[in-house]
């Protein structure tokens, strides 16, 4: 199989969150326009990559993300797509390793990586169809109804809002619930909301505090009995700051925002994380996130990868968790689409992945036309 063409999409499609106009207490903060989770947004946006090869199969991938999908469009168009048009799908990780290689000096993070990791989803989706294997198996992995966990966009710290969502999720049967608020009386009320005996909650904070003040807040958080708390510091890479907050005794994910492998490993090897949070559709695709495994492995740190999309990339990651112990959940936001680009995305706390060849990808194309608001062809 021989790539003839790859066509980039960049979708947005309108959700609800389970409340009537979205207020909350206190507004968005000004520099949160590009957190996907923010109370001012209404639509979930996707970069899709759609690859074709000589013989009509087709593979797909989805590149990082939300508010950078025009930076990434551009990296793609410009720079990462023309560099896998004529190669030949059974060459892909040879065709991936020099496609980074040419553009090292970009960075192991940014918009060329996110271009990256979606063509690398969709190199792997093409050579799991040729070998006529759904990824999961193609990859080693164990088929199993995947647990599922709710993450909560943000209410604006409103406890009372916070309660009512925690239930609500818990009452269509999630276990397992993260939170994006940072304010105590929130976290707090999620906690009241969700009982420890009954299931794990999770606070995903996106880096807002120094070293000092996020131990002083994970001392005032121990009590709750978080599963974990997730990039409590600035800057994210800090990782020497995040293994002095650890030692408040909460336990810490982050990876999320890691430069590439290398930026995982030196959270390892600063015994700064208790989880790691790799993001496919960033840290490099498919082929980065198996060697985050190996090295968690070895440094004995649990993997829980992140995933705020909708795209193929949530079905990479669901993919690779049959990868990875029965008690890791596959992150998906709690929201109602306007239109669902594929029936997984009417979440349910269990997911099972379709035993057919490759990803299993099969948008609609009608909420693909209708949603989509920009389309490039390279060939």
């Amino acid at each position: 199989m021989i790539i003839q063409k790859i066509e980039l999409l960049r979708l947005s499609i309108p959700f609800t969150a389970g409340t009537a106009e979205r207020k909350t207490l206190g507004q968005a903060q000004d520099d949160d326009a590009f957190n996907a989770a923010s109370p001012r947004h209404r639509q979930m946006q996707s970069l899709i990559i759609k690859l074709t090869t000589d013989t009509g199969h087709i593979g797909w991938g989805e590149a990082f993300g939300h508010g950078a999908n025009p930076a990434t469009l551009t990296a793609l168009q410009a720079m990462v797509a023309p560099l896998f048009i004529g190669t030949a799908c059974r060459d892909h990780l040879a065709t991936l390793e020099t496609a980074r290689r040419a553009l090292h000096g970009f960075g192991s993070t940014g918009p060329v990586m996110y271009a990256l990791s979606g063509i690398d989803i969709a190199l792997w989706d093409l050579a799991a169809q040729a070998a006529g294997k759904p990824l999961y198996d193609y990859l080693g992995g164990q088929p199993r109804p995947l647990e599922l966990y709710a993450s909560l966009v943000s209410y604006g710290g409103d406890p009372e809002e916070v309660f009512r969502q925690v239930r609500r999720a818990r009452e269509q049967g999630f276990g397992k619930i993260k939170l994006h608020e940072t304010r105590y009386e929130a976290i707090a009320a999620a906690r009241q909301a969700l009982p420890a005996h009954e299931g794990e909650l999770m606070v995903d904070v996106n880096c807002p505090w120094t070293v000092q003040q996020a131990s002083d807040i994970a001392e005032r958080l121990r009590p709750l009995e978080l599963t974990w708390l997730e990039e409590p510091v600035w800057p994210p890479d800090d990782a020497h700051g995040l293994a002095q907050v650890r030692r408040a005794g909460v336990p810490l994910s982050a990876g999320e925002n890691a430069a590439g492998v290398n930026g995982l490993r030196a959270l390892f090897e600063q015994g700064a994380i208790d989880v790691a949070q790799p993001s496919v559709a960033k840290v490099g695709g498919i082929t980065a996130m198996l060697h985050v495994f190996d090295l968690a492995r070895e440094y004995g740190v649990k993997v829980v990868p992140h995933c705020f999309y909708f795209g193929p990339g949530l079905l990479a990651v669901a993919h690779l968790c049959t990868l990875l112990p029965q008690d890791v959940a596959v992150e998906v936001p709690f929201i109602q689409f306007e239109a669902l680009l594929y029936p997984e995305l009417d979440f349910k706390p269990r997911m099972n992945l379709a035993p057919v060849p490759g990803l299993g990808f099969v948008p609609d194309p009608q909420v693909l036309e209708r949603y989509c608001i920009e389309r490039l062809m390279i060939d």
